[in-house]
């Protein structure tokens, strides 16, 4: 049964080890001991059972970043994908689509531009395309989808119009009580120039940018205001000495998130638990790094994920806790190493378990290199080998339809 399971055995971050039963999807009691009776039991002993992850910034929308959660989904621990502005009023209707058909959780943060992410940049390049108005009107049509904006502040996406997208993005916001998601990168406009407009509940991703290096005063200030800052990794967005120079003035991020798309899940992204590593790497402690990649997004959102309470969604994953040194890498290819990963063992969402799927080719327009294609097309023959070998031998079957014992007669 689906909706009413028991896991036993598991160990709860902060709360050491502990039963937790699911009925009707949701989670109904957590604690040791839990009567098992007329319950189906999970044994989960010597894992780590935490709330499905929530990442806060991924594409999964249609265009040129999106990915299909799915197959990521069921191997990662992520059972709620917010898409930090792929769509736009345009284009909405295209994620909705994606919605409809994934078992996941997809909340929504709707792009400012209303082409949303078709193209690689410069969405927000014409201001028409910045419609603050359409932006309300889109947010009041949609809050079962919509929970925030999303407005990209680099020189490639908006070109000579500095900060009017994000000026625009707040408007809409406060109109509709929502958070903005900001992008920073390459300047112009000055980070401090963005970040000075910030309102609190307001996040800024790739916080820990190479590109973009967020430290001094400003950053500070709007920490001390109640900006949130999330990591945001991504294909460029994340180096580990700014971080580390991060943590050390008290700025280590809010919220752990991959910008998971189609440049950045083969590498150096990879998934959420990669990411996770990499925090861990730089000394941020288990029970931080997961509350990061949980109960903090699902909150920073309003959501009602993230949360093993009772009540909350039965939105759950199951870790293996590998000790040893592993090896992260961040976008610019420098190395730290991280004393544990978290290895999936299995994935639900409102009590289901997710089963395996397969992801599918990459996009001709994603940039791979020799390593990233050699290291995809070994995995399909190895996936190929594994699915074209028969399942068991004789010792492993039964005889489903046994023939008659021969009669006496017949000899």
């Amino acid at each position: 049964m689906t909706d009413d399971l028991l896991f036993t055995g598991g160990e709860v971050a902060g709360a050491g080890r502990v039963d937790l039963a699911v009925r009707d999807g949701r989670i109904a009691a957590v604690g040791p001991g839990l009567a098992r009776a007329g319950r189906s039991v999970v044994d989960v002993t010597g894992l780590l059972i935490t709330p499905g992850l929530v990442d806060l910034h991924t594409h999964v929308g249609p265009g040129y970043w999106g990915i299909e959660p799915d197959p990521v989904a069921w191997r990662s621990g992520v059972t709620t994908w917010v898409d930090a502005g792929s769509a736009g009023a345009y284009t909405l209707a295209g994620l909705r689509r994606v919605v409809a058909g994934t078992e996941l959780r997809v909340p929504a943060l709707l792009n400012i531009s209303a082409i949303g992410l078709a193209g690689r940049t410069g969405e927000s390049r014409d201001l028409d395309n910045c419609d603050t108005a359409l932006a309300v009107d889109t947010i009041q049509a949609h809050r079962d989808l919509i929970h925030g904006l999303k407005v990209r502040i680099d020189r490639d996406t908006v070109g000579a119009n500095g900060v009017e997208p994000l000026r625009r993005a707040l408007a809409a916001a406060d109109a509709c009580g929502v958070p903005v998601m900001v992008h920073i990168g390459t300047a112009p406009p000055a980070l401090d120039e963005v970040l000075d407009l910030l309102r609190p509940g307001d996040i800024v991703t790739h916080c820990a940018s190479g590109i973009a290096a967020p430290l001094g005063p400003a950053v500070h200030a709007a920490r001390a205001r109640g900006v949130l800052l999330d990591l945001g990794h991504g294909s460029g967005a994340f180096a580990f000495d700014v971080l580390e120079r991060q943590l050390a003035a008290g700025l280590g991020p809010d919220t752990v998130s991959t910008d998971l798309h189609a440049r950045s899940v083969h590498g150096p992204v990879f998934d959420l638990p990669t990411t996770m590593a990499k925090l861990l790497a730089v000394g941020v402690p288990l029970d931080g790094v997961i509350a990061a990649a949980t109960v903090r997004p699902a909150r920073a959102l309003g959501l009602s994920g993230g949360t093993l309470a009772v009540g909350a969604p039965a939105d759950l994953a199951v870790f293996r806790v590998e000790e040893g040194a592993f090896p992260v890498v961040d976008a610019h290819r420098q190395v730290r190493t991280a004393p544990l990963r978290l290895v999936n063992e299995a994935t639900y969402v409102a009590g289901r378990r997710l089963a395996p799927r397969l992801s599918p080719p990459v996009p001709s327009w994603i940039p791979l290199t020799d390593a990233q294609r050699a290291a995809l097309a070994q995995r399909e023959r190895d996936l190929r080998a594994l699915l074209t070998a028969p399942l068991v031998g004789a010792d492993g079957l039964a005889e489903q339809f046994p023939r008659p014992t021969p009669r006496s007669s017949d000899a």
